[in-house]
């Protein structure tokens, strides 16, 4: 704005130069806006501010301000002219003064302009600022009510199943309580009816009752009369022990008799069938030993397992050649298996049935010579299969019974689902098996089960229908697989070396 100025006074402001420096030169200010413009003026030389022509009189010096132009000598009106001639620089000054003060205007326009466009883009862009940081900040609430909305509709969705919930088991108890008042009310009848009954039987009761009292009379008076019979028979009994001696006598001489007639019977070969009998069966070690004493049919019979005790047992005399001796029997369900080590030691059930010989009576048999073991198993379909051991034997109570094998064969698998290497034996209260549970109360039954073992020929009996799918069962792994019940099956051993 300044070099505006200074390039627009120019022209006009260089006569003010040309007064002496001597004297002080007038100012005239224009205030615009918080601008200050200051103007130099044009002023006559003098002290006392006297005329251009009084200035001539004075001195001969030149004056540059003079107007030069080629005219005659002033006259007596130059100081007019000269008069009119600074009014007309005056109005040029002053013409130049308002074009000076049109321009500041107009330049003030358009620097206020583009100050009030200026303020105006600072203020929208304060605004815009403020706008986004006002959105951001509505984006960031409005996504804080969506998740409390969100929160809010999960908690009602979560209430609303809850409720759902609680109707339904409030429905169910409902109807169980329906149910159980139904039932109420039928026990109410019953109970009516057997109060009813119990007034009938309370007064059959006390019909008998009268009975009773009538009968015990008489039985009273019947005893009255039996003590005078029971004295009288005493009586006689005195009377007869009087003649004990002779009959005892008697006796001696029956017993006599009989032993005489035995003798000669014994004599000439004829031996009573009671007798020969008794006489047989204490030397028949085993069932093979009733085989090849010529008994063919299958049934109990007694064998001397030591010299000093005999035992019953049931001997198969049909299959495989016969003189099988049955150690255990399955076939129906009849007995439980579920037992103790002492039950499974001295055997239990029917010997013409299902039973369990006995540990320790197998013990015996075995010690005695070598036996073969023979199982026989029957599935529900009627499908038969064995298992043969040409080595069996077991050991003492002492050694746990443990089970020793040799040489599988047979049509009930390839493999053998007994132990060969051996196993001890154990039941529900005697857990003598290898594995960190106890197979006796998990499978059931006493058996050698090693670590439970693919066999247990002593587990619970399933019926039909029930038999699939029973880890507790009849197992014999390799002939039905691990989880079938069979519907029969038996043990039996025999003398390595029958024939």
């Amino acid at each position: 704005l300044t070099e505006r100025l200074s390039l627009s006074l120019s022209l006009p402001l260089s006569l003010s130069h040309t007064h002496s420096h001597s004297h002080q030169s007038r100012y005239h200010k224009i205030q615009q806006g918080q601008c200050t413009y200051t103007f130099i003026l044009p002023e006559g030389e003098g002290s006392g501010g006297g005329s251009c022509r009084d200035a001539k009189a004075s001195s001969t010096q030149y004056n540059a301000n003079a107007l030069q132009r080629d005219a005659p000598p002033l006259e007596v009106d130059f100081s007019n002219q000269k008069i009119q001639q600074l009014e007309h620089i005056m109005e040029n000054y002053t013409q130049w003064l308002q074009k000076i003060e049109n321009y500041i205007k107009e330049s003030m326009k358009t620097e206020m302009v583009q100050l009030q466009q200026s303020a105006v883009h600072n203020h929208t862009a304060a605004m815009l600022e403020m706008g986004t940081n006002l959105l951001s900040q509505t984006a960031e609430q409005t996504r804080k009510l969506t998740d409390v909305e969100t929160q809010v509709l999960n908690q009602t969705s979560r209430l609303e199943i809850q409720l759902l919930e609680n109707s339904l088991s409030t429905n169910k108890l409902e109807k169980q309580l329906m149910i159980q008042t139904n039932e109420i009310s039928k026990l109410h009848d019953k109970n009516g009816l057997l109060e009813q009954k119990m007034l009938e039987m309370e007064v059959r009761h006390r019909e008998e009752l009268e009975t009773l009292k009538q009968e015990k009379g008489s039985l009273q008076a019947l005893v009255g009369r039996q003590s005078g019979v029971i004295r009288e028979l005493e009586a006689q009994l005195s009377r007869a022990t009087g003649n004990s001696t002779a009959l005892q006598r008697q006796q001696q001489e029956m017993m006599d008799t009989v032993h005489n007639l035995l003798n000669l019977c014994s004599k000439d070969g004829v031996v009573p069938n009671s007798t020969k009998t008794a006489d047989e069966e204490k030397k028949f070690r085993d069932c093979a030993d009733l085989y090849q004493a010529g008994l063919r049919k299958n049934g109990v019979y007694t064998i001397h397992i030591s010299p000093q005790e005999t035992k019953k047992v049931y001997c198969n005399m049909e299959t495989a050649g016969g003189g099988w001796t049955v150690i255990q029997r399955r076939e129906d369900g009849s007995v439980d298996f579920q037992r103790t080590w002492k039950e499974y030691k001295m055997g239990f059930g029917t010997v013409s049935a299902e039973h369990w010989l006995g540990n320790e009576y197998v013990y015996l048999l075995t010690s005695q010579r070598q036996y073969a073991l023979r199982v026989e198993l029957t599935d529900w379909d009627g499908h038969q299969a064995f298992s043969l051991y040409d080595r069996f034997h077991i050991g003492s109570e002492k050694h746990n019974y443990r089970l020793f094998l040799k040489s599988h064969s047979g049509t009930a698998g390839r493999q053998s689902s007994l132990v060969i290497h051996g196993a001890d034996f154990s039941t529900k209260d005697m857990d003598n098996d290898n594995c960190m549970c106890k197979c006796a109360l998990m499978l059931t039954g006493g058996w050698w089960f090693d670590a439970c073992g693919p066999s247990n020929l002593n587990g619970m009996y399933f019926t039909q229908g029930q038999h699939v799918g029973k880890l507790n069962g009849i197992k014999w792994h390799y002939f039905k697989g691990p989880s079938y019940s069979l519907r029969a099956t038996a043990m039996m051993i025999r003398p390595l070396d029958f024939s």
